[in-house]
C-alpha cells in the first residue's frame, strides 16, 4: 500500500480530532501528503506536525466548511502546495441531541450546514480539480444514520441522509458524463469512539453517551485508506457490523426497526444522569476533545458486542421467518449472530457473491444476497454465508456492491 500512497495528495476536513485525525495519520504512515482542515488552529497544527513525523508531508489549513469560499481556498492551497489533489475526504461533523421542539433553530440549522452543506462545498471544490487533472476520489464520511433514522438527533439524521443522496446523485452525473476516473464513495460507520459526543450540542436534559457497540476510529480510517487505494472503489461501505445489521433490519421491516431504534437510543444513547443545555462545539469550537478517541472504547465492548448479538439475531430472525420462509431464515439468523459478535474489523471470509429470491410479502418478492460464500457445499447449497442482506427486488437498497 505504501507504493500506492507515496506522494498521493489527500485533503481531509474535520481533521483536528476523531476520524479525521486517525485518517491523517493512516495516510501519512504510507507517505502521503496530507492537507488537514478544521476550525481549531492549534490541534490542526499538531496533526500536520504528526504527519511529518510519521513519514508523510503535512499542511494545516484552518477552515470552516460552512463557508464555501473558505473551502474553495482550501482546495487552492492544496494545489499550490502539492500540485494536485488525489483524494478529498469530507469528514467534518457536528451533532445535536434533544427533542425536535426543544432544539434551538440556529443550532439545528448549523448542524445541517456543517454536516451536509460542508460536504456539498467540499464536492464543489474538489470536482473541478479532479476534472482538470483527469481523476480523483471523493470520500464522504456519512453514518449508519444515513440509512436508519433515529430520535433526538433529527438535524444530524437529515444531514447524513443528504450525504448518502449526494454521493448517489454525483455518481449518476459522472456516469452520464462518461467519466470513469472520478469515484465517489460514502462510508456508513456505526457508533465510533471519538470526541464527537463530547462536542455535540445537547438539549435533551440527559447526558449523551456512545451507544454500544462502539468501534475504534482507526477502523474507519482504514476503510478510508482502502477506498482511496482500491482498484474499483465501492459505492457505499458500512464500517462496523452492527450498522450493517441494523440496515438489514430496516430493509426487512421499517416500522419494527424504527421502534427498536427509538428504544435503543432512549435507553443506551442518553444516560439517566441529567445534563445542562449546551450548544457544544456547533456554533464555536471547543478547546477540549482533540484526540482520536473519546474514551468510549473499553475492554467491555467485546462482551457488549457478544451480548448484542442475540438481540440483533432474534428480531431479523422472526421477520425473516415471516417474509422469507424457514430455509432463508436459518442462514440469516446464524450469520447475524456470528457477525454481531465478531471482533471489530472481522467481517468474514471473502469469496464470490450469490443472489437468490425467497418468499414473498404481498406483491413484493424478497431477495437474499449472500456475499463471500464459502467453497464448501452441502446438497448443492452453499455451506456457509458470511454476509447476508435482504431487500425487496423492486427497490434498490442503499448499500450496493460494485
Amino acid at each position: 500500500m505504501a507504493k500506492k500512497l507515496r506522494n498521493t495528495v489527500v485533503v481531509i476536513t474535520g481533521a483536528s480530532s476523531g476520524i479525521g485525525r486517525a485518517a491523517a495519520a493512516a495516510f501519512a504512515k504510507e507517505g502521503a501528503s496530507v492537507v488537514v482542515a478544521a476550525r481549531r488552529e492549534e490541534p490542526l497544527a499538531e496533526v500536520a506536525a504528526a504527519c511529518e513525523r510519521l513519514g508523510g508531508r503535512g499542511l494545516a489549513v484552518p477552515t470552516d466548511v460552512t463557508d464555501e469560499a473558505a473551502v474553495r481556498a482550501l482546495a487552492r492551497r492544496a494545489v499550490e502546495a502539492f500540485g494536485r489533489i488525489d483524494v478529498w475526504v469530507n469528514n467534518a461533523a457536528a451533532g445535536i441531541y434533544g427533542r425536535f421542539e426543544d432544539t434551538p433553530s440556529d443550532v439545528y440549522r448549523a448542524v445541517i450546514e456543517t454536516d451536509l452543506f460542508g460536504y456539498i462545498h467540499g464536492a464543489r471544490a474538489a470536482l473541478p480539480v479532479f476534472r482538470k487533472q483527469g481523476g480523483g476520489r471523493l470520500i464522504n464520511v456519512g453514518s449508519v444514520v444515513s440509512t436508519i433514522p433515529m430520535p433526538y438527533a433529527g438535524a444530524y439524521a437529515i444531514a447524513k441522509h443528504g450525504v448518502l443522496a449526494l454521493g448517489e446523485s454525483l455518481r449518476q452525473e459522472l456516469a452520464l458524463d462518461g467519466t470513469k476516473t472520478i469515484h465517489v464513495t460514502t462510508l456508513l460507520p456505526a457508533t465510533i469512539d471519538t470526541p464527537f459526543f463530547e462536542h455535540a450540542a445537547n438539549y435533551s436534559g440527559r447526558k449523551v453517551k456512545a451507544m454500544p457497540p462502539v468501534y475504534p476510529a482507526e477502523q474507519v480510517a482504514k476503510a478510508i485508506v482502502e477506498q482511496a487505494t482500491a482498484k474499483k472503489p465501492r459505492r457505499e461501505v458500512h464500517v462496523g457490523n452492527a450498522g450493517r445489521l441494523m440496515t438489514g433490519q430496516f430493509l426487512m421491516s421499517p416500522a419494527a426497526a424504527e421502534r427498536a431504534m427509538a428504544t435503543m437510543v432512549d435507553r443506551q444513547h442518553l444516560a439517566k444522569e441529567p445534563a445542562p443545555a449546551t450548544s457544544g462545539s456547533v456554533l464555536r469550537p471547543m478547546a477540549s476533545g482533540t484526540g482520536v478517541s473519546g474514551g468510549w472504547k473499553g475492554a467491555e465492548q467485546t462482551r457488549l458486542r457478544q451480548a448484542l448479538a442475540l438481540g440483533l439475531a432474534v428480531v431479523p430472525g422472526v421477520l425473516a421467518w415471516r417474509r422469507l420462509g424457514p430455509r432463508a431464515t436459518t442462514a440469516l439468523t446464524q450469520q447475524i449472530a456470528r457477525s454481531a459478535a465478531a471482533p471489530a474489523g472481522k467481517s468474514g471470509k471473502s469469496g464470490k457473491t450469490t443472489t437468490g429470491s425467497a418468499g414473498s410479502a404481498g406483491s413484493s418478492r424478497w431477495q437474499v444476497l449472500a456475499s463471500g460464500v464459502s467453497s464448501g457445499r452441502r446438497g448443492g447449497k452453499p455451506a456457509e454465508v458470511t454476509v447476508v442482506e435482504v431487500r425487496p427486488v423492486r427497490w434498490r437498497a442503499p448499500l450496493r456492491r460494485s
